[in-house]
């Protein structure tokens, strides 16, 4: 396997990974994103805009940090997942596997959540990690058109 992968595959595993244990933390320890071990509840939510339309109604009393925080925040958190995939994996660059696989990685996050206490299952969050995903999946696909562009290449 790894005699037959790039330079560029080589440091996008090493990214990804390091982009992996990022988001374990933020998701699983953080404790400035509300991860208190001494709260420990089953919270969940199973219907979908019902935290969206919450954080968008109350967003001036949640504040606007929290409702970045929220929104933005579970979409740009999964940029990344959509972006490095399709360069470490030749299966990735079509796009329904990078928006499956962001979807289970979230489903696996959500549900871990759930199981061990530490936040909540939110069928939301799956909505914009999933969004968020693709999105970097398209950012991708815009750069590599960009890069073999200016570079001269024509890679499949």
């Amino acid at each position: 396997m790894i005699r037959n992968t790039t330079r560029n595959q080589k440091l996008g595993w090493v990214l990804f990974i390091a982009y992996l244990a990022l988001l374990v933390y933020f998701m699983f320890f953080a404790e400035s994103f509300g991860r208190n071990p001494d709260l420990r509840e089953y919270s969940y939510n199973l219907e979908l805009f019902k935290e969206i339309r919450r954080f968008y109604k109350y967003r001036k009393q949640l504040g606007m940090e929290a409702f970045l925080l929220n929104i933005v925040g579970n979409v740009v958190g999964f940029m990344p997942c959509g972006f490095f995939l399709p360069i470490i994996s030749r299966r990735s660059k079509k796009f329904y596997n990078t928006f499956l696989f962001s979807f289970c990685l979230s489903l696996c996050i959500e549900t871990t959540q759930l199981v061990f206490r530490v936040g909540s299952f939110d069928v939301d969050d799956l909505l914009l990690n999933t969004i968020g995903g693709f999105a970097g999946y398209i950012i991708f696909v815009l750069a590599r058109g960009v890069w073999e562009r200016y570079s001269g290449t024509n890679r499949k």
